[in-house]
C-alpha cells in the first residue's frame, strides 16, 4: 500500500511546524482513522478533527485539523496521512502525571508551589505539557532572586514510567540569601543616614543580639522601604520629595549586596488653605469643622490621606458607597506655602440587593442574618457592614469573617453583599484532668453545644462524678427569640457537694435548682440580662467553726445541733455585659466587661446580695496582632440585708468566694486560696469530787484549718503576654494561643472580726497553722499557657508556679483541661 505523507507535524515549545507534500492536491474523505491512542478514547479524539467523511480535504484543512488536536494539550506529536481517499491521523499522547514531587524547597511550601503548578494544569492525573517546564523554572528561579537568593537554582525532572506516565520532580537548591553589606542614602541633608535607615525594614550591620532584624534583600521590601522615606518626608512637609534612582549590586560570589538610594528632598511647605469642592450632600459646614487639616500647618501626607479616607467613609453611611475624594495641591514657590482643595464626588447611592453568606457548613444562613444589621433594599453602609462583620466575628462558632461588595453588571446603583466564614467546632467534650501536690489526680466531664444543629442556639449538659462533687445541669438559651434580638433561656440542675473533699472546709450540701433568664440588647455592644432561680439546700455533716456556726444557728435544731438544715430561696439577678473583641474565640483586641447584682427576694429562707465585675482589655503589640496585651479584673462582693426572725442576715457561707484554680489563680489548687476556718476551743478541768469545771472564756484556745472557707469579697487580676505558638504557622492562631500570664489576688471575710481572737492561743495540733492574717494577704503565681481549639472543644495546658506560697498552700504545678472556656 502506497502511502502520500501529506502532513508531519512536531510540536515543540509552544509552537507547531509541518511539512507538506502536494498541498494542492484535494480529495474526499471516505473514511477517517486515528492511530496512536492510548489513554483518550476514539470517540474523543474525534470531536477535535473539524473534519468529517465527506468533506473534500486539502492544504488549509489539514493546517486546521493539526490546530484543533494541539489545542486540546492531549497530544505530544501529530502526523496526517492519506492513504486513498482514507484520512489517517498518527498522534502520540502526552505522557500522564503520575505523581509531582518537590525536593529541597525550605522557603516556598509544596502547598504554594501546587497551587502556582495548577495555574498551568500541571497536577497528578493531567497530561504533561514539557513546553511550559522551562518557564516554570524560571519563574521559580525569579522568585528566589527577588528575596535574594542569587545562588538558587531549580530543575525539572521527567522520570517515564509504563503506560506512558511520568513522575515529575522539581528539584530545588535554594542556597543563602545574599546579606546585605551596605545601605547607602545619597542627596539627603534635612535627615541624617541614621534617622532615615531607622525608618525602613531592610538593615545592615546588626548586633549578634538583634536576631529578628530583616537582613536579607529582597525586592518587595526595598520598595516598601522607599515609600516608607517617602512617606517620612511627606509627613513633615517636603511635599516634592522624590527617589531619583535606586541602584543594587552585587558581590562578585553573589553573597553580599549594596543598596544605593538617590533622593532629593526639596524645600518645606505650609498650608495656605484648605477647601472644599464638588457635591458633599449638603454637609459641607459639619466637614470643615473636623477636618484634620489645618491652615498653617506643615504639609502632611498622611492627615492628607486619613482626610480623604475619612471623608470617603462618612459619606458611606448614607450609602454612597463609592465616592470619588481627591485632594488638588496649589503650590505657591514664592513663599512655599499649599492651598489644598478637596474634590468630593458622592457618585450614585448604592442599594444592597442581596446578602449572601458562604463557608457556613453548619450554621444556617438565618442564624447568621441575626447578627447582620445591614439590610437588604436600603442604602448601603459602610458602618452597618463593619458593626456586622463584627458582631458574625463575636459568635463563639466563628473562626474568620469577611465581606465584600459585588456591583451587578447594568446596575450602578445596586450591589450583592458576600460575607464569607470560616466556622470553628462549636461543641465541645469538656471534660479536665489537673495534679496538685495536696488533692493529687481530680478528673472531670460534659459536653456543650453553642450552635445546636446550626440554629445558634445554645444546648449543654453537664454531668460530673468528680470525688467531692456529683452534679447533672441542663441549659438551653436562644440567643435570638425574638427578631429584636431578645434572648431567653432556662436550666435545671441537682447536686451533692462533699466541700471537705473540695480543699474547702467540711460540709455537705445537696441541692437543686430551676431557673429562666431574659437578655435585651441595648445596641451593638450593651445589653440587659435577666434572671430568676429557684433553689431548694440542704446541708449536713456539719463541721463547727465560728464563721459558718451564726449560719447554721438561724436553722440547727438546738436539740440537735447536727441535724441536717434546709432552706428555700428565689434569686433575682441583673447583669450588664458589654463586649467590643474582635473575635468570640481567642480575641487580641478590644475589651469585654460583664457586672452582675444578685438579690434574694424577701420571701426567702435567706436574704442575701452579691455584686461581681469580671473585665478584660486587649493590647494589640503588632500589626498582624500576633502579639497581644491582655489586662483582667474580677471582683466581688456580697452580705445578708435585713432579718429573719430576729436573726440578722449573712451571707451564706456555701454562697463565698474561692479562689485558686485555672479559671481563677492559676499556680494554686482549686478553691484553697482565701481565709481559713477558725475553731474556739473551751477549756476545762476535774474539781476535787471529780466533776467536770469550765475554765473562763480567757483560757479558750483557737485551732485554725488548714482548709479554706472562702469569703464574702474578692479581686483578682493578672496580666497575659499572648505570643505567637512556636512551630505554628500564623493561619492557626484563631485555634492556637500561647501566653506568658502573671495572676495576683485573694479572697476575704469582712464580717468575721479575726482580733477578737488574735490575744487567744494556737492550738499546736497538725491541723493548725501559724497565722491565720498571713492569708489575707495577696497571692501570686506566673506560668506559661497552651490554649488548642480542637474538634473536642476547647483544650488548656498550663505550666505555673506560685509566688507567693503560703504554708499550708496547696500549689498547682501543672493543669490540662478539656471543655475549659477561655
Amino acid at each position: 500500500m502506497k502511502l502520500k505523507q501529506l502532513v508531519v507535524a512536531g510540536l515543540f515549545v509552544s509552537s507547531a511546524s509541518f511539512a507538506q507534500a502536494n498541498s494542492d492536491e484535494t480529495f474526499v474523505v471516505e473514511d477517517i482513522k486515528v492511530e496512536g491512542l492510548q489513554r483518550v478514547a476514539l470517540g474523543g479524539a474525534l470531536t477535535y478533527l473539524p473534519v468529517k467523511v465527506g468533506d473534500e480535504m486539502n492544504g488549509f484543512r489539514i493546517a486546521q485539523v493539526i490546530r484543533s488536536l494541539y489545542s486540546s494539550t492531549h497530544f505530544e506529536s501529530i502526523q496526517v496521512l492519506r492513504d486513498g481517499n482514507t484520512l489517517i491521523v498518527k498522534v502520540k499522547e502526552r505522557p500522564t502525571i503520575s505523581n509531582v514531587i518537590f525536593e529541597g524547597n525550605d522557603d516556598i511550601k509544596d502547598e504554594q508551589l501546587q497551587e502556582s503548578l495548577d495555574g498551568s494544569n500541571i497536577r497528578v492525573g493531567e497530561p504533561l505539557d514539557k513546553t511550559v517546564l522551562t518557564s516554570i523554572e524560571n519563574g521559580l528561579k525569579d522568585f528566589y532572586y527577588s528575596v535574594g537568593k542569587y545562588n538558587a537554582d531549580v530543575s525539572a525532572i521527567v522520570t517515564p514510567l509504563p503506560r506512558n506516565r511520568v513522575d515529575l520532580k522539581f528539584l530545588f537548591e535554594e542556597g543563602d540569601a545574599a546579606e546585605i553589606e551596605q545601605i547607602n542614602i545619597v542627596g539627603n541633608s534635612v535627615f541624617t543616614d541614621k534617622e532615615l535607615l531607622d525608618q525602613i525594614e531592610l538593615k545592615f550591620d546588626t548586633p549578634w543580639y538583634d536576631f529578628l532584624s530583616q537582613t536579607r534583600y529582597q525586592k518587595q521590601t526595598l520598595t516598601g522601604d522607599m515609600e516608607k522615606i517617602r512617606s517620612y518626608y511627606m509627613d513633615r512637609g517636603y511635599l516634592k520629595f522624590n527617589v531619583d534612582s535606586t541602584q543594587v549590586s552585587m558581590t562578585p560570589e553573589k553573597k553580599g549586596i549594596y543598596i544605593t538610594m538617590n533622593v532629593s528632598e526639596g524645600e518645606q511647605y505650609t498650608i495656605s488653605g484648605v477647601e472644599l469642592a464638588g457635591d458633599t450632600l449638603g454637609h459641607e459646614e459639619y466637614l470643615s469643622k473636623i477636618l484634620p487639616l489645618t491652615k498653617g500647618e506643615l504639609y502632611n501626607q498622611a492627615e492628607v490621606t486619613y482626610t480623604e479616607e475619612f471623608i470617603s467613609k462618612y459619606l458611606g453611611r448614607f450609602g454612597y458607597a463609592f465616592p470619588t475624594v481627591t485632594t488638588i495641591p496649589e503650590i505657591n514657590e514664592e513663599d512655599k506655602t499649599v492651598k489644598l482643595t478637596l474634590s468630593v464626588d458622592p457618585g450614585r447611592r448604592i442599594y444592597v440587593n442581596r446578602i449572601t453568606f458562604s463557608g457556613n457548613n453548619v450554621t444556617s444562613d438565618e442564624v447568621l442574618r441575626q447578627s447582620v444589621s445591614q439590610m437588604e433594599g436600603t442604602w448601603l453602609s459602610n458602618s452597618l457592614l463593619d458593626s456586622s462583620k463584627n458582631a458574625l466575628s463575636r459568635l463563639t462558632y466563628m473562626e474568620e469573617v469577611d465581606y465584600e461588595t459585588v456591583r451587578l453588571p447594568g446596575q450602578d446603583d445596586k450591589v450583592d453583599v458576600d460575607f464569607t466564614v470560616k466556622e470553628q467546632p462549636s461543641g465541645s467534650f469538656n471534660a479536665g484532668i489537673g495534679y496538685g501536690d495536696t488533692t493529687k489526680l481530680s478528673l472531670q466531664a460534659g459536653i456543650q453545644q453553642d450552635n445546636f444543629l446550626g440554629t445558634g442556639k445554645r444546648v449543654a449538659l453537664n454531668v460530673s462524678t468528680v470525688s467531692y462533687q456529683k452534679s447533672i445541669q441542663l441549659s438551653y438559651t436562644d440567643p435570638f427569640f425574638t427578631i429584636d434580638g431578645i434572648s431567653l433561656g432556662g436550666s435545671i440542675s441537682y447536686s451533692e457537694f462533699d466541700a471537705g473533699s473540695a480543699n474547702l472546709v467540711r460540709y455537705n450540701s445537696k441541692q437543686y435548682s430551676v431557673g429562666v433568664n431574659v437578655g435585651y440588647p441595648i445596641n451593638e455592644f450593651n445589653r440587659l440580662n435577666y434572671g430568676l432561680t429557684y433553689s431548694s439546700v440542704e446541708l449536713s455533716n456539719r463541721s463547727y467553726y465560728e464563721q459558718t456556726d451564726r449560719f447554721y444557728d438561724q436553722f440547727a435544731d438546738p436539740e440537735d445541733p447536727d441535724a441536717a438544715i434546709d432552706y428555700d430561696s428565689l434569686l433575682f439577678s441583673v447583669a450588664w455585659i458589654r463586649s467590643t473583641l474582635n473575635r468570640g474565640i481567642f480575641p487580641t483586641a478590644g475589651s469585654s466587661q460583664r457586672a452582675s447584682f444578685s438579690i434574694t427576694t424577701p420571701n426567702s429562707d435567706v436574704n442575701y446580695y452579691k455584686a461581681e465585675l469580671d473585665t478584660k482589655f486587649y493590647f494589640p503589640l503588632s500589626r498582624n496582632q500576633r502579639w497581644s496585651f491582655l489586662a483582667r479584673l474580677k471582683a466581688g462582693y456580697g452580705n445578708g440585708y435585713g432579718s429573719i426572725n430576729g436573726d440578722e442576715q449573712i451571707l451564706p457561707f456555701t454562697q463565698n468566694f474561692t479562689a485558686g484554680g485555672s479559671d481563677t489563680l492559676r499556680g494554686f489548687e482549686n478553691n484553697t486560696v482565701g481565709p481559713r476556718g477558725v475553731q474556739r476551743v473551751s477549756q476545762s478541768t476535774t474539781g476535787p469530787d471529780g466533776e467536770t469545771i469550765s475554765l473562763s472564756p480567757d483560757s479558750d484556745y483557737i485551732a485554725i484549718s488548714s482548709r479554706s472557707l472562702g469569703g464574702n469579697a474578692m479581686l483578682l487580676g493578672g496580666v497575659e503576654l499572648i505570643v505567637p505558638t512556636p512551630f505554628v504557622e500564623a493561619e492557626f492562631d484563631n485555634s492556637v494561643r500561647t501566653s506568658l500570664f502573671i495572676d495576683a489576688g485573694n479572697v476575704w471575710d469582712t464580717e468575721f472580726d479575726y482580733d477578737e481572737y488574735k490575744d487567744l492561743s494556737i492550738s499546736a495540733s497538725s491541723d493548725g497553722l501559724a497565722d491565720y492574717a498571713d492569708y489575707s494577704r495577696y497571692r501570686a503565681s506566673t506560668g506559661l499557657s497552651v490554649q488548642w481549639l480542637s474538634p473536642m472543644g476547647p483544650m488548656v495546658f498550663s505550666f505555673s508556679r506560685a509566688l507567693t506560697e503560703r504554708e499550708g498552700d496547696d500549689v498547682k504545678f501543672f493543669s490540662f483541661n478539656i471543655g475549659q472556656t477561655f
